[in-house]
């Protein structure tokens, strides 16, 4: 079996893929590590908000050439435009974007959040800091967790919360995957009915993007974390043993 590299996405580091997803694929026979971009190892790391798209990419690279062979990437969010873009000039057996920022970026992600929370909208873009979005529970708990995971649950994940880059932001509110080259690559979307983050019509857009399977699970935007994942690792389990 291929390996596999685990991506995430905004505010998160590998930690929340070695909660419950790494154990899992490990138990059964793969190769699996979760990579931390760099800067995510504090909340408000020097030169995190500048950093760009090409570093985090180049961080993916990094991770892969270590493993025994070309890993399945496996990007959330963020993490899942990071693997597009890693795409682009790599090859790999498989991918699986869950709740990804679709090819079309993050505007329309941008015009919602705004729509209800338009003065942090607006400190976001004063400031260069995307750490308002989740600075409290309740914050995280509307962007990530949904109304499923408990409230300690909620608390214990948001405290390991960090800032994010503003610049890979706003490199995604028009960026354009080459999606020609990404289509090479064998691929499973993976959607939450009750993200309010990335909405079913992006995954759905997504996916008819890179001609790709398509597959949507009752949680919100932290699937991997969130009460279900189990049917979630399922899913990218058969897919990468039909494809990989």
């Amino acid at each position: 079996m291929s390996p596999i590299l685990f991506v995430h996405g905004f505010w998160h580091g590998g930690w929340c893929w070695e909660e419950h997803f790494v154990p899992w694929f490990r138990a059964r026979g793969y190769e699996a590590h979760a990579l931390t971009l760099r800067r995510h190892d504090q909340r408000h790391a020097p030169g995190l908000r500048t950093t760009r798209l090409k570093e985090y990419v180049e961080d993916v690279a990094s991770a892969a050439s270590t493993m025994s062979s070309p890993p399945v990437l496996v990007g959330h969010s963020m993490g899942g435009f990071v693997v597009q873009k890693y795409l682009e000039d790599h090859i790999a057996p498989a991918a699986v974007l869950v709740a990804s920022v679709p090819p079309a970026g993050v505007l329309g992600a941008t015009l919602s959040f705004g729509s209800r929370h338009p003065l942090t909208l607006a400190a976001i873009n004063l400031t260069w800091s995307l750490y308002g979005v989740v600075s409290t529970p309740e914050r995280a708990r509307e962007a990530l967790f949904g109304n499923a995971l408990s409230d300690q649950a909620v608390a214990e994940y948001q405290a390991r919360l960090t800032d994010d880059s503003y610049l890979v932001y706003a490199e995604m509110l028009f960026a354009r995957p080459a999606a020609v080259k990404v289509r090479r690559t064998p691929l499973l979307v993976i959607g939450g009915e009750a993200d309010t983050t990335i909405s079913q019509g992006e995954v759905a857009a997504t996916a008819k993007t890179y001609g790709a399977e398509l597959s949507m699970f009752p949680g919100a935007h932290d699937l991997m974390l969130e009460p279900g994942w189990e049917q979630v690792a399922g899913r990218i389990d058969t897919y990468i043993r039909s494809k990989a």
